[in-house]
C-alpha cells in the first residue's frame, strides 16, 4: 500500500505534530511505502527512511502550488492520502487535489477542533470553517481521532464521518535508560512556550507554594517575545529556571533528571511528552484537557482540572510524596506505555484503518 502523509510543516518548532509524524513514519515503513509532502521549513526535522517532498507553500502562489500538488500526486499514485491538521488552506488545497484524482483521504486533526483551540482566535477560525474548513472536513473519506475525548469533541461540531481511535505512541527503543534513583527534588515542564500550555498558571501555583529545596526546570522553543515575557514574570522566583529546547538524547537526559514532569495545558489531544516521561519512569502532572485518565487508573500521575488552586495543591503532594512511592509510580508508568503506546502496536493499529477505508 502506497501512502502520502500531508502535513503545512515538520520544522523542530512544530513540537508534537512534528514527533508524531517522525515516530509514525518510522513504524509505518515497515508496512507501508510511504512519502511526505510537507512546506519548506527553517529547520525541518529528519526521517530516515522516509521519502520527504517539501513545497513551497506561500499562499500568494496558491494557483501555481495547486498544479504541483496535483503533478506530484498523478506522479506518485497513492493509495491513501492522510492529511495531518487543519486551518492551513494548503492542508485545504492537497486534499481536494487528492479528492478530485479520486484517492481516499484520512484526516488526523490532531487537537485542532477541541474547545480551546476553537476559541483562540476564533474569527480566524469562524472565517477558515465558513470558507473552505468544514467543507473540507465532511467531504474526507474518514477521520482519525487520537482518543474518545478527541472523537466527542468532533461529534459535537456535528461532523457525521466515520471515526477511528488509534492513539499516539512513541518508540520505547529510543528510551535507552530509565530514572533509577529518586530524591532530584525537580519538577521539568517540556513542551512548546505557548499561551495553551499553561505555564503562567504553573508560576503561578508555584509562587504559591513553600518549594525550598526544590526546582523548577522549563524546557521548551516558542515566541521569544512570549518567552521572554514569562521569563520577566518570575524574576521573583530564585528556583525557577527557563533552559531552552531539548532534542533526540538530551531530552531523554532531561527527563530523566526530573522526580516529575508537569504538563498544565488547556487542551491536548495526546500530549506525546506524557507518554515519554511515563516510558522514562516519570510520574506526570497533566490536566483534565489532556486525555491521560490513565494516570490516576495506573497510579503513575496526578490528573487534575486545570487552575491554580488544583495545581498548587498537587505540587504540595508531589512535595510530600516519599522516594520509594515516586519510584513505584514510575514503574507503573513504563507498564502503561509498554502496553498501550508502543508506536509499533500503533503502526500496526493504523495500516489496519487504512486497510478499512
Amino acid at each position: 500500500m502506497k501512502v502520502i502523509h500531508y502535513i503545512a510543516s515538520i520544522d523542530k518548532s512544530g513540537g508534537g505534530t512534528t514527533e508524531y509524524m517522525r515516530l509514525l513514519s518510522k513504524a509505518l515503513k515497515e508496512d507501508t511505502s510511504l512519502t511526505i509532502a510537507t512546506g519548506i521549513s527553517k529547520d525541518p526535522i529528519t526521517i530516515d527512511g522516509v521519502s520527504i517532498s517539501f513545497f513551497d507553500n506561500n499562499i500568494l502562489r496558491w494557483f501555481s502550488l495547486i498544479r504541483e500538488f496535483r503533478v506530484f500526486l498523478k506522479n506518485e499514485k497513492p493509495d491513501i492520502v492522510h492529511i495531518n491538521g487543519i486551518w492551513s488552506p494548503q492542508n485545504w488545497g492537497f486534499q481536494k487535489v487528492a479528492q478530485e484524482l479520486k484517492i481516499k483521504v484520512l484526516l488526523s486533526p490532531h487537537g485542532m477542533l477541541e474547545s480551546w483551540i476553537l476559541e483562540h482566535n476564533p474569527f480566524k477560525k469562524k472565517l477558515a470553517l465558513l470558507l473552505f474548513q468544514n467543507k473540507a472536513i465532511r467531504k474526507v473519506d474518514h477521520i482519525h481521532a487520537t482518543a474518545q475525548m478527541e472523537k466527542d469533541s468532533i461529534r459535537k461540531l456535528d461532523f457525521k464521518n466515520e471515526i477511528t481511535i488509534v492513539p499516539n505512541g512513541i518508540d520505547l527503543t529510543e528510551c535507552k535508560s530509565f530514572k533509577v534513583v529518586y530524591g532530584s527534588k525537580k519538577v521539568v515542564f517540556l513542551s512548546r512556550i505557548h499561551p495553551k500550555k499553561g505555564i503562567e498558571i504553573l508560576l503561578e501555583a508555584w509562587r504559591n507554594c513553600n518549594t525550598k529545596g526544590w526546582t523548577l526546570e522549563i524546557a521548551g522553543s516558542g515566541d521569544e517575545a512570549y518567552t521572554a515575557n514569562l521569563i520577566q514574570s518570575c524574576q521573583d522566583l530564585q528556583n525557577v529556571y527557563f533552559v531552552g529546547a531539548f532534542y533526540q538524547e538530551a531530552k531523554w537526559n532531561f527527563l530523566r533528571s526530573a522526580d516529575v514532569m508537569v504538563l498544565p495545558t488547556y487542551s491536548e489531544n495526546f500530549g506525546i511528552v506524557v507518554a515519554e516521561a511515563l516510558a522514562a519512569g516519570i510520574p506526570v502532572i497533566t490536566t483534565t484537557g489532556t486525555p491521560w485518565q490513565d494516570l490516576d487508573s495506573y497510579n503513575c500521575g496526578w490528573w487534575i482540572d486545570l487552575s491554580v488552586e488544583n495545581l498548587q495543591s498537587t505540587l504540595v503532594k508531589v512535595f510530600n510524596t516519599p522516594v520509594n512511592q515516586l519510584q513505584e509510580m514510575g514503574i507503573e508508568g513504563k507498564k502503561l506505555v509498554k502496553e498501550k503506546y508502543d508506536i509499533q502496536v500503533v503502526g500496526k493499529k493504523m495500516v489496519e484503518l487504512y486497510n478499512t477505508i
